[in-house]
């Protein structure tokens, strides 16, 4: 069975729906890139995924050894949150609690598996600064450090370059790209259509049309060409 399985999915909030018959599947080891319009759905899916919503309608299941608790997730970031008075290891810890259950302190390979992830994201030399002192780029590799101390398995991203510039934000796609090479799976939203048809195997389009599929299936598909085109308009 997949790692998730999403059949006939409905989402909305206050008896509204918002999207509906989402049906996909997550492998062990894909790069999911979820795109769209604005306000098509895709953060709210993310928090369905991470059982943070109650879906209107259909399933959201998981298959393969993956419990739910074994998903990372770095959201968008708020400005209350970017200003956040905690150290650098002190939220690269945190992500470690869902591991603790009622245990009020941290393993021996809890700790080891911060310093692990810190060194991973190249933020070691940041352990003891405060976080809202950090750039943009320096915050988001805090994050996923902290995500990755929640999983080794799933990774979901809601927009992980949103207000990054273009060189921090090449070097954010790489070390995504890099996590998943080794073997862990991405299920990242993304407004940059490009940079999900470069680094994602499959594309799931949320909005008027729906589409689920490889990369190349997108690029063949109507929906898929004519998003691509709006994107590059956009952008001219």
């Amino acid at each position: 069975m997949a790692y998730i399985t999403v059949r006939d999915l409905s989402l909305g909030y206050d008896s509204q729906v918002i999207v509906s018959g989402l049906d996909f599947q997550v492998e062990k080891g894909d790069y999911l890139c979820v795109v769209g319009e604005n306000g098509s759905g895709k953060s709210t899916l993310m928090k369905a995924l991470l059982h943070l919503v109650e879906p209107m309608g259909g399933q959201i299941l998981t298959g393969d050894g993956l419990r739910p608790n074994e998903i990372g997730y770095l959201p968008q970031q708020t400005i209350v949150q970017k200003d956040f008075p905690a150290s650098v290891k002190e939220i690269v810890m945190s992500g470690c609690q869902s591991r603790c259950g009622l245990r009020p302190f941290y393993s021996k390979e809890e700790k080891s598996l911060v310093s692990e992830s810190m060194e991973r994201m190249g933020i070691t030399d940041l352990a003891g600064r405060c976080y809202r002192e950090l750039s943009g780029g320096q915050q988001q590799r805090v994050l996923l450090a902290r995500a990755l101390c929640a999983t080794r398995k799933v990774l979901l991203l809601d927009e992980p370059v949103a207000g990054l510039d273009p060189l921090v934000t090449a070097q954010m796609y790489e070390l995504i790209s890099d996590l998943n090479r080794e073997g862990i799976t991405i299920i990242m939203i993304s407004h940059d259509v490009a940079a999900a048809l470069k680094y994602a195997s499959h594309v799931l389009h949320i909005g008027d049309e729906i589409f689920f599929g490889t990369k190349e299936e997108y690029l063949e598909s109507g929906v898929g060409k004519m998003f691509a085109a709006l994107q590059k308009g956009g952008e001219s």
